[in-house]
């Protein structure tokens, strides 16, 4: 599941991540988001340890959302070494979106 925290900058959240980190860039007002987060909750279970899931809410942090070009929503965009190595616009089903996420956690 994804958690909500606190941070002193997105770089600092990303540089420090063990692994792998999935961000969802979404917004409260946005049905496809809210459609993600219990696909996002099935991923998180599926792939228990093997990737950190994170939320970044647009409209609170527009400058991240600015900085990473975010478009349309959900946008998600996987970290991997603080770098952005795979980027999905829209609603993708579970299986679609573990199996895509497989391909970079190996």
């Amino acid at each position: 599941m994804a958690t909500k925290q606190q941070f002193q900058s997105f770089e600092d959240l990303l540089s420090k991540a063990e692994g792998p980190v999935l961000v969802d860039f979404y917004a409260t007002w946005c049905g496809p988001c809210q459609m993600m987060s219990g696909i996002l909750a099935t991923v998180s279970s599926q792939l228990k340890g093997q990737l950190k899931i994170v939320k970044i809410d647009t409209d609170k942090y527009p400058q991240i959302a600015s900085q990473h070009r975010i478009a349309a929503l959900p946008t998600l965009v996987l970290f991997k070494a603080g770098q952005p190595i795979d980027r999905i616009e829209g609603v993708l089903p579970a299986e679609q979106l573990i199996a895509r996420l497989q391909l970079h956690l190996t």
